[in-house]
């Protein structure tokens, strides 16, 4: 399928805390790049904040939403986020506040 005829595109907003976003930008250069590897993935941009905010956004392309929902639900899922997991997880046996939090939106392709 050409990037023309690409019909599904999924944002999550990552919010992250001022001490967290070396972190988290360390864990994307350093991805398990676990999605590659699922049907109707196409490709992924992780856009870093250039005003200062602490709003990322990483942005997914896909054949369908079906594919989309397939890797939310997959073993590759937990892979690709098993190290930020882990973060999430200390930071909530310690009592702290979350370092990131996450809001998935969806879009349909009208035009390009």
């Amino acid at each position: 399928m050409s990037t023309e005829d690409k019909k599904f595109v999924a944002i999550n907003y990552i919010d992250c805390k001022d001490h967290y976003k070396e972190r988290f930008e360390e864990l994307f250069g350093s991805r398990a790049k676990a999605i590659d590897r699922m049907p109707g993935f196409h490709n992924m941009e992780v856009l870093k904040p250039m005003d200062g905010s602490n709003i990322y956004l990483i942005v997914s392309h896909w054949d369908s939403e079906e594919a989309f929902k397939g890797w939310t639900k997959s073993p590759e899922f937990l892979e690709g986020h098993k190290r930020g997991f882990e973060d999430l997880k200390i930071a909530k046996e310690k009592g702290e506040e979350m370092p990131m939090t996450s809001d998935f939106k969806t879009y349909e392709v009208i035009a390009k």
